[in-house]
């Protein structure tokens, strides 16, 4: 099975954690890599702005980072895929704008990051498939 390592910087609301665990852990088995780990770090608006400015110069919170553990197209996929960096600040306010809960934002948010890390990205229309598909998928789970 795979694994999921989570580390929380900033207060989560309980249940969260496992619930973001076991949908991951059945997403990566769905996806057909269930003997991969990765990681997830739920932290706050000023630790995901540090680490944007950090790696892409940029000055400004987000919803979600991915630091992948190889380079996309590389032949040899390592058994940890990487790691996922989610604002709990920024997806408690996504979540509110869109209605839903913070459950279901984390869920979207580190489906959208892992598929980053498999390699993906959302280049162009047709890239959005994928992302859209995996969203959808991880909220069944």
């Amino acid at each position: 099975m795979a694994q999921v390592n989570l580390v929380v910087h900033t207060p989560a609301p309980r249940g969260l954690g496992s619930q973001l665990r076991k949908a991951v852990q059945g997403l990566l088995a769905d996806l057909g890599h269930p003997d991969k780990t990765l990681t997830i770090v739920l932290t706050d608006d000023q630790e995901i702005r540090a680490l944007k400015r950090q790696h892409w110069g940029e000055d400004a919170p987000t919803d979600v980072l991915s630091f992948p553990t190889y380079e996309p197209g590389d032949p040899f996929m390592p058994a940890h895929l990487g790691d996922i960096v989610i604002s709990l600040d920024t997806a408690r306010r996504q979540a509110a704008e869109q209605g839903h809960s913070l459950v279901q934002e984390v869920k979207v948010l580190a489906a959208h990051s892992l598929w980053h890390l498999l390699g993906h990205d959302h280049d162009s229309e047709a890239d959005w498939e994928g992302f859209q598909r995996v969203q959808a998928r991880i909220l069944e789970l």
